[in-house]
């Protein structure tokens, strides 16, 4: 799987199966095969989780990505919550942060938010990787023009050959090089049956639909990679997905394992009850 520390859309394909995340101070910036830089104004929903504690102070610390769902809550992966990639409890990384309105990851454009709760959906399974969700509550807000509308079950957005963007600022190559800025990628929402052909249920993972989608190119291409964890897929303008894990970067055969937004709307919605 690509393991927690997922960082920017990557192409080429190499690395075993991880959860996508970004595992030390990243590397210097390069092109994405299939990927193209995006204008922080064009998605001010998407942000960057920090922590220069854990991660060193090159691209501000950032680990994985995550999703603007309310002025004060970011939606991320839970799995960028573990201890596999803080090195502790959330609630201990005295200096995680949200990092706002900043494409460019050396410069000091945009805000660095303090996390004021951490809460991890505690139907999260590592094993087959189902339920890869948590939301931090921001200690400031942010404007409402930075948040992004959640994709509810039925959402036409979710129907296999749909058109979706991924976001992030992670791994560009599947070996080891992050993004400085932004980056996207384009690909296609696949459907339930080839999804679960390409991940049975073995170490990698396994693909359950109910809380999973898969997306990516048949014949491997345009994905995420590490340090890319917790960042959007959008599609029709809506939230559909989160990056979550997979077989490598970019591999044929293997697409990039999603979040299922649909099901966060779900358990969210139980939670306020």
């Amino acid at each position: 799987m690509r393991r927690p520390f997922a960082s920017v859309l990557a192409l080429a394909a190499t690395a075993a199966a991880i959860p996508l995340a970004a595992p030390a101070p990243a590397a210097a910036d390069s092109v994405v095969i299939g990927g193209f830089p995006v204008e922080i104004s064009a998605s001010p929903w998407t942000v960057a989780l920090s922590s220069r504690d854990r991660f060193g102070g090159t691209r501000a610390g950032q680990f994985c990505g995550g999703v603007v769902i309310s002025p004060s809550q970011v939606l991320t992966a839970a799995h960028c919550l573990g201890t596999e990639v803080l090195g502790a409890p959330p609630e201990q990384t005295r200096d995680l942060k949200v990092v706002a309105d900043r494409g460019d990851l050396l410069s000091n454009d945009g805000k660095e938010i303090s996390v004021r709760d951490i809460w991890v959906n505690p139907g999260y399974d590592a094993h087959t990787n189902a339920g890869d969700f948590g939301v931090l509550t921001l200690a400031t807000p942010l404007p409402e023009s930075s948040v992004i509308r959640m994709a509810p079950s039925g959402d036409p957005a979710y129907e296999p050959g749909t058109d979706a963007v991924v976001y992030g600022w992670g791994d560009t190559t599947g070996g080891g090089d992050y993004a400085g800025s932004l980056r996207a990628a384009r690909v296609n929402v696949l459907p339930d049956a080839a999804c679960k052909a390409a991940y049975p249920g073995d170490s990698d993972g396994t693909y359950q639909a109910a809380s999973m989608l898969c997306a990516g190119e048949t014949e491997g291409g345009r994905d995420a990679c590490q340090g890319d964890s917790g960042g959007p897929l959008v599609a029709q303008g809506r939230l559909i997905g989160l990056v979550s894990w997979g077989s490598g970067c970019g591999r044929a055969g293997s697409p990039g394992v999603y979040t299922r937004v649909s099901d966060v709307v779900r358990t969210l919605g139980k939670k306020k009850r």
